[in-house]
């Protein structure tokens, strides 16, 4: 396993980011009823994530071999790390922030702990506490060599497509995008961009460049965002985000990226396709059509999916 130690000497914690009036609010873990992961942004309460018996028999065996080696060395940061990664691939989410601030505690200038941590705040909806974590880890790796990290589910050619520093930006520029706060994820993404050395994390930050820039009217700068991308890109695993950049330049049908199964359930990927169509009959003035594609995502039940948490802020929102 990848090992996540990280020393640093001196410094600066990185400020908690403001909250966007427009945001939707954030439940405190102490107003959750037993057994819930989180409270929604719309009120409902989310439990269990709709896993494959295929894939929850995997994900357990995953956590099985990471709870052993936390348990020989519970203080290693690379353990600690492993085993609330493998908790929260199963939905176990409260236990795995739980685990991440047990880590913090001890290793509190690693910033792979916030990063993980904040990208799980993310998942809980608690945006606030996800920009603080992901502002600290921003921080102690200013100035510092960047580091693979290493996936917990490998894609299909088993090739890491990110890296430490691209998953802070990533995450970061997510929870200001949640938050309502465009402007303040523009920035970021676009920095982002501009460190992308493959096509995977060109297209997913284009993908949310491009959105937040068309959220806040900026359409011309939103145009140039696009221009560089093309069919023939070597995308690996985040062909969803491609295919939306490809729909946008108006090369692929709008009704290709929306996919569920004869149940109204969807995928991860079902989910981040809606959104993408949602958001974009959004900006162009159909809001009855956003809100109906908001709604249909929020039936199909990965509310771990970023695409799901944004159709559920927007209908917070909304309101």
């Amino acid at each position: 396993m990848k090992r996540y130690s990280f020393v640093l000497f001196v410094v600066a914690a990185g400020a908690c980011g403001s909250a966007s009036r427009e945001g939707p609010a954030t439940a405190a873990p102490s107003t959750l009823p037993p057994g819930a992961q989180a409270i929604s942004f719309l009120g409902d309460t989310l439990r269990t994530l709709p896993l494959s018996a295929e894939v929850k028999a995997r994900y357990e065996t995953q956590l099985a071999t990471a709870k052993a080696a936390y348990d020989r060395t519970p203080t290693n940061a690379d353990s600690i790390i492993w085993y609330a990664r493998r908790l929260a691939y199963l939905g176990r989410i409260r236990e795995a922030i739980d685990v991440y601030s047990r880590g913090i505690a001890l290793h509190p200038n690693n910033p792979w702990l916030y990063r993980h941590r904040g990208h799980r705040y993310i998942s809980v909806r608690e945006l606030d506490r996800a920009a603080s974590d992901l502002e600290r880890a921003t921080a102690l790796t200013q100035g510092r060599p960047d580091e693979v990290e290493p996936d917990g589910q490998p894609n299909a050619q088993n090739m890491p497509i990110g890296t430490l520093q691209s998953n802070i930006a990533y995450h970061l520029a997510l929870a200001y995008y949640l938050k309502g706060d465009f402007a303040r994820a523009i920035p970021v993404y676009r920095r982002e961009l501009a460190d992308a050395r493959n096509d995977d994390r060109r297209v997913s930050t284009a993908h949310w460049l491009y959105m937040s820039l068309r959220r806040l009217g900026r359409d011309a700068e939103a145009a140039e965002v696009l221009a560089p991308i093309r069919r023939d890109m070597n995308v690996i695993e985040n062909d969803t985000y491609h295919h939306l950049l490809l729909m946008y330049k108006g090369e692929l049908p709008v009704d290709s990226l929306l996919r569920t199964g004869p149940g109204g359930e969807m995928s991860v990927t079902d989910a981040t396709g809606a959104y993408g169509v949602g958001n974009w009959h959004l900006y162009n003035g159909r809001r009855a059509e956003a809100e109906r594609l908001f709604r249909r995502i929020l039936a199909g039940g990965q509310w771990g999916a970023f695409g799901y948490i944004a159709a559920e802020a927007e209908l917070a929102r909304m309101r």
